[in-house]
C-alpha cells in the first residue's frame, strides 16, 4: 500500500479543512513547494494534491502552484478540484501531474468521461465523495441521491482504474477511516481504490490492509501529519513499505 500524503490549496496556502467546510481552515504552510519537498524529503513516492478553491469554484486557481510542485519534487503527483472541462485536464497533464482526478463531472456525463479515458488512458482517475453513504459534489457542498458504489461502478464500465473514495464525514477528524464503507467500495468494483478521510495513525492503515481488499492499493494522510501525530516513516511502515 502507497501512502499519499495531501496538499490542500486555498489562497495559494497548504491548508486542511475540517469535513470539507471551507470556513473551518487551518493554514500549515504558506508555501505549498516548501512543503511538497519535506514530504519528499521524508519519503514519499507519490502526492495528493486537491485545488480546494477550484473545487468550490468550478475551475482550476492553482494551476501555476501545481506545476511548481511537480517540478520540485520529480515524483507522481495526483491532482483533483474544479477540473469541469477538457482543457482544465489537458493543462495539468501538459504540466506533468500524473493523474486528473475527475469528480463532479464524472456525475454529471459517463459518456464525456469514456472519451477522457479514451485520450488519456490511466491519467483518467475519478474522485468518489460520499457522505452516509451517498456521493457529494462541487466541493462537498451538494449531497445527490447517487449511491457511492453505484458510482463507482459507472466510472469503472467507462474504463476508469483509479478512484479515491472519501468518506468525507471522517475527513479531518483524525477517527479512522470508514472501514465498512471502504470495504463495499473495494467489493463494488475491480479497479483500483485509494482511500481517503480519516487515516490518521499507523493502526488505522493496519485496519485497511486488514480489510484483505486486493484492489486496495493506497491511502491519503493529511491532518495527522501536519498535526505532529504521527509520521510519514511510520505511516509507510504500517502499509508495508
Amino acid at each position: 500500500m502507497i501512502i499519499l500524503p495531501a496538499i490542500d490549496l486555498k489562497d495559494g496556502k497548504c491548508v486542511r479543512l475540517r469535513q470539507g467546510r471551507a470556513e473551518d481552515v487551518t493554514v500549515y504552510s504558506d508555501d505549498p513547494v516548501v512543503q511538497a519537498r519535506k514530504w519528499l524529503e521524508q519519503g514519499a513516492r507519490q502526492l495528493h494534491v486537491v485545488d480546494l478553491d477550484g473545487a468550490f469554484q468550478g475551475e482550476p486557481k492553482h494551476a501555476e502552484v501545481i506545476a511548481r510542485i511537480v517540478k520540485a519534487v520529480g515524483i507522481p503527483v495526483e491532482v483533483g478540484g474544479g477540473l469541469r472541462t477538457d482543457a482544465h485536464i489537458e493543462s495539468l497533464l501538459q504540466a506533468g501531474v500524473a493523474r486528473a482526478i475527475i469528480g463532479t463531472r464524472a456525475l454529471e456525463s459517463l459518456d464525456a468521461l469514456a472519451a477522457l479515458v479514451r485520450r488519456f488512458g490511466d491519467a483518467i482517475a475519478v474522485g468518489v465523495d460520499a457522505r452516509d453513504g451517498f456521493v457529494q459534489v462541487k466541493g462537498w457542498v451538494e449531497t445527490t441521491q447517487t449511491r457511492a458504489t453505484d458510482l463507482a461502478k459507472r466510472v469503472e464500465s467507462a474504463g476508469v482504474r483509479t478512484i479515491i473514495y472519501t468518506d468525507t464525514a471522517t475527513d479531518g477528524m483524525l477517527g479512522g477511516p470508514n472501514l465498512t464503507a471502504m470495504c463495499q467500495m473495494c467489493g463494488a468494483v475491480s479497479c483500483d481504490i485509494i482511500a481517503s478521510g480519516g487515516v490518521s495513525f499507523p493502526e488505522h492503515v493496519t485496519a485497511l490492509k486488514a480489510l484483505g481488499c486486493a484492489n486496495l492499493i493506497g491511502a491519503i494522510v493529511g491532518k495527522a501529519l501536519y498535526d505532529g501525530k504521527t509520521t510519514l516513516a511510520a505511516m509507510k511502515a504500517a502499509a508495508g513499505g
